[in-house]
């Protein structure tokens, strides 16, 4: 089973942004990816936008979806 303590973190740009706080994400090895927004970014209403760069976490299990964490 994995810990919290497992998850990959990368950092990439946003390309799209997509509905239900859903973005393509183009990470800097060339990836495309898909994430979605964290509890904490909705909360506190923080607003990401085509252009940002974002810090993304991935399951150790699928790292084709991810989750936006941090926004630089």
């Amino acid at each position: 089973m994995a810990k919290k303590d497992d998850a990959i973190t990368l950092r990439g740009t946003v390309e799209e942004v997509l509905p239900g706080a859903k973005f393509k994400i183009k990470l800097e090895s060339g990836q495309t990816v898909m994430g979605h927004l964290a509890g904490k970014l909705r909360r506190f209403r923080i607003r990401i936008v085509i252009g940002d760069d974002v810090q993304v976490e991935f399951s150790p299990y699928d790292l084709t979806k991810g989750r936006v964490i941090y926004r630089f």
